[in-house]
């Protein structure tokens, strides 16, 4: 077992055959991660499971390495991978292709807006693997396109997200169709009322996994911090902190399809290297953009929730939140976007005064704080620029052709007005652009903070006085009558 020495000893230990191991191998796995650690030997005894744990933890390897360990030698689908969006379905896919190939394992994706007779034939033809998106295999199996169609093992993938997208009826009648002796893998990186019911009805006496702290809804390895803003300030401050943060790679959320547009426009005309991602785009369009995204010829992606559901690129060094999202939830779906598989992250959230209510919901749904903060000024970010210019000159080889042109230059100018005019070129690409001051303040911040904060006690405590005083009365009026009465 010479391909497999440089695989530590625990993925060994788990028994998979040599081709699963060289996937493993090649994929650059070293040792199995906490959820891969938890799920791996439930998967392998048969156990129906609950794995619960946030996007980037190393999920599909979790249920798909013992999986297609399983079915390595069948002749017809053995597992079955339920994904919220398109662009999962792709992702999982390929990582189970990776990590499969070796083992002659195949895989079919099966979504809407591609060809029903070519999804059809990859599964007739032996697929081991299907992953699908729930509309159009909901369809297939309703229509009975897919004969003898009988996978061993169903992984409902992202379990929450399906809820927020509003596929919980569509899952019910998929899993109809599917067969009763069957094992059922469960991955959600939260466990809202709705998916635990769900969970009761399609599991039959499942173990858990779960790595996700109760108290803790996000990872760790993010950073997260929050800007108070005017409304108008909102483009201008987004722009000033992705100047600051100097992102490696980003993804910009925002609550509408427009916004994702316009935004995406400016950022382009002001030279960054973005592009918008939303719902209302064919799918060709967004399958390009998250190629460019994810090879790195943007590093900027524009999009909307819906868009982003399970979008999974590793490298994603920040997230913004142009608007605060609605709901703990979403906030934890976007945060969750960076800081994947061991990495560290950073969410950036922007609100107004008026967005207080959000933010406090929030905070208080959360595990890892949120801290305030506020934006550099434009004086600021020139000194951090001006830091990164000196250590940009310190390290600069010196070409042949400066020395030729210090010479020739020497004969008109002396060294140092040859010097501050190089130096003095080389900085107009370190412009500062926008207002000086933007944003409040954290002194500022914090003061209107606890002003909110104020006001909603002292407006909770009014209304439930004002509720007490409408019953009092009523009673004063009862005991009145009645004694009139007698």
């Amino acid at each position: 077992m010479q391909e497999n020495s440089t695989i530590k000893s625990e993925f060994l230990d788990f028994g998979f055959n040599d081709g699963i191991n060289k996937g493993i191998q090649n994929a650059g796995f070293k040792v199995p991660s906490p959820i891969q650690k938890g799920a791996i030997p439930f998967i392998i005894e048969g156990r129906d499971l609950v794995a619960q744990a946030n996007t980037g933890t190393g999920k599909t390897a979790a249920f798909g390495l013992p999986s297609m360990n399983k079915i390595a030698n069948y002749k017809e689908t053995g597992l079955l991978v339920i994904t919220p969006t398109r662009e999962l379905a792709t992702q999982v896919a390929d990582e189970l292709y990776t990590l499969g190939k070796y083992a002659g394992i195949r895989t079919a994706t099966v979504y809407g807006g591609s060809s029903y007779s070519r999804q059809i034939s990859l599964i007739e033809k032996g697929a081991q693997v299907v992953v699908a998106t729930p509309g159009r295999l909901k369809d297939l199996l309703s229509s009975g396109k897919l004969r003898d169609f009988n996978p061993e093992i169903v992984v409902l993938d992202e379990a929450d997200e399906m809820l927020d997208m509003g596929f919980l009826e569509d899952i019910k009648d998929i899993f109809s169709y599917l067969p009763q002796n069957r094992q059922t893998i469960l991955c959600s990186a939260t466990m809202p009322k709705p998916i635990r019911i769900l969970a009761d009805k399609i599991l039959d006496n499942p173990a858990t996994v779960s790595i996700v702290d109760k108290n803790d809804a996000t990872n760790k390895d993010i950073k997260q911090s929050y800007y108070v803003i005017e409304e108008r300030e909102r483009t201008d401050a987004l722009l000033r902190l992705i100047d600051h943060n100097d992102p490696n790679k980003a993804i910009i959320f925002c609550r509408m399809k427009i916004e994702v547009d316009r935004l995406a426009d400016t950022l382009i005309s002001r030279g960054y290297s973005a592009k918008g991602l939303h719902g209302d785009m064919d799918q060709r369009s967004r399958d390009e953009v998250i190629k460019a995204f994810r090879s790195s010829k943007i590093n900027i992606l524009v999009a909307t929730d819906v868009a982003a559901r399970g979008l999974d690129v590793k490298d994603v060094s920040h997230v913004f939140n142009y608007h605060i999202p609605f709901d703990p939830e979403s906030y934890v779906h976007r945060v969750g976007r960076t800081g994947r598989a061991g990495q560290k992250g950073e969410a950036i959230t922007l609100i107004t005064p008026i967005e207080f209510k959000e933010l406090l919901k929030i905070q208080k749904s959360m595990g890892a704080p949120i801290s305030l903060e506020s934006i550099p000024t434009s004086l600021d970010l020139k000194e951090r620029e001006l830091q990164a210019l000196s250590k940009e000159i310190v390290k600069a080889k010196i070409k042949d052709e400066a020395s030729f042109l210090l010479s020739s230059l020497g004969e008109e100018l002396d060294s140092s007005e040859i010097a501050l005019k190089a130096i003095s070129l080389l900085l107009r690409k370190y412009s500062v652009k926008g207002p000086e001051h933007i944003g409040f303040s954290q002194k500022e911040a914090n003061q209107l903070l606890e002003k909110f904060k104020s006001n909603n006690n002292r407006n909770s405590r009014n209304s439930r006085g004002k509720r007490g005083g409408r019953s009092s009365d009523r009673n004063r009026r009862r005991r009145s009558s009645s004694s009139r009465r007698r």
